[in-house]
């Protein structure tokens, strides 16, 4: 039974189930003795059917009352349906043939009982292994949905740390900034503390998300290059080549903020000349492909760059899956980081 169905649910299907089986036993008896079946032989087998169902219906309430569903199955369970469900039902139907219809009893005692208690005995065991199956089922799925409940929280958990590690690096970088330009010009630095607010409010609204829109996202990078053109003013442009629809994909919130970050330090910061920087957004099959490039060579990063890079790709793969990647190329000039990962995802 689904570990999701109520009690009241769970208990009504146990007794159509119940109504089912030992109704289908009933018919079984009329159709095996055919022409020989009359009234008192119909109520003899009533008799005997109404017994095993009550039987089973108390073994289902003493199985329940004693929590053995709450633990691994006992395989000694099966005895006592062997030696105490069985008997008792054994002698119900002996019981109720001899009354009521001693013409179907056999020659003796000794040849009747036996074959009545094996049969019982086949009947009860069934029962009782068909019941402790189900049980064993419903058991595995409520500890499968269980390690899958633990599994996210501790994946929400470590998106979570990550995510706590990314804002102090970015703010960090962009107060820095905000100290450069106080010296050159106090208007330029009050603006830019006005887009670093706004930056701030972005970045605690969406650490409460696993995933943000990618406009969201991109309103973000938009406001911090502001920032930072006021700081390299000609040597730092922008240049945004957004796929029609794919405003709408969602990112791990700072993930494009990362690498645009790193190609400001790198391929702007570096560069006397400085650099352009391109932001890509397009799809590619069933996935969605985010490129920032700038001009330079694709260095051995060290220290906050890797980390940061390495951040960015572990929630990438938490919030997307497997299928998805961040890898950094150099081609002709151009330092290209490329988020993939699948639309569906």
């Amino acid at each position: 039974m689904d570990r999701n169905l109520s009690p009241a649910t769970r208990l009504g299907l146990f007794s159509t189930l119940q109504i089912a089986g030992w109704g289908t036993l009933l018919l079984l008896f009329i159709l095996g003795n055919g022409r020989y079946t009359n009234t008192r032989l119909l109520v003899a087998f009533i008799l005997v059917i109404v017994s095993g169902w009550m039987l089973t219906n108390a073994w289902h309430r003493l199985f329940k009352s004693w929590r053995w569903n709450r633990h691994g199955n006992d395989w000694r369970l099966p005895l006592v349906a062997v030696l105490v469900l069985a008997p008792v039902q054994t002698a119900v139907s002996e019981l109720a043939t001899y009354f009521y219809a001693p013409h179907m009893a056999f020659v003796g005692l000794s040849e009747s009982i036996p074959m009545d208690l094996a049969f019982w005995c086949l009947v009860m065991l069934g029962w009782t292994i068909s019941y402790m199956a189900a049980v064993a089922l419903r058991r595995a799925s409520r500890l499968e949905a269980e390690a899958l409940r633990l599994e996210v929280l501790a994946k929400d958990a470590e998106l979570r740390a990550l995510q706590s590690q990314v804002n102090p690096h970015f703010f960090f970088n962009s107060l820095n900034s905000v100290r450069a330009l106080m010296y050159e010009n106090i208007d330029n630095a009050a603006h830019m503390v006005d887009q670093l607010a706004t930056l701030m409010r972005y970045t605690l609204m969406s650490t409460f998300s696993d995933c943000v829109p990618l406009q969201q996202e991109l309103d973000a990078v938009r406001a911090y290059l502001d920032i930072e053109k006021l700081r390299f003013e000609e040597r730092l442009h922008a240049h945004f080549d957004i796929e029609a629809g794919m405003a709408h994909v969602t990112i791990p919130p700072m993930t494009l903020q990362t690498l645009v970050e790193n190609a400001v330090k790198y391929g702007v910061e570096r560069r006397t000349d400085g650099s352009e920087i391109r932001i890509i957004a397009r799809q590619s099959g069933e996935h969605a492909v985010i490129e920032v490039a700038n001009k330079g060579a694709l260095l051995a990063n060290t220290g906050s760059t890797r980390v940061g890079m390495g951040n960015a790709r572990k929630r990438l793969e938490l919030a997307k899956g497997e299928q998805s990647s961040l890898d950094l190329s150099e081609d002709e000039g151009w330092v290209r980081a490329t988020l993939r990962f699948p639309l569906a995802a």
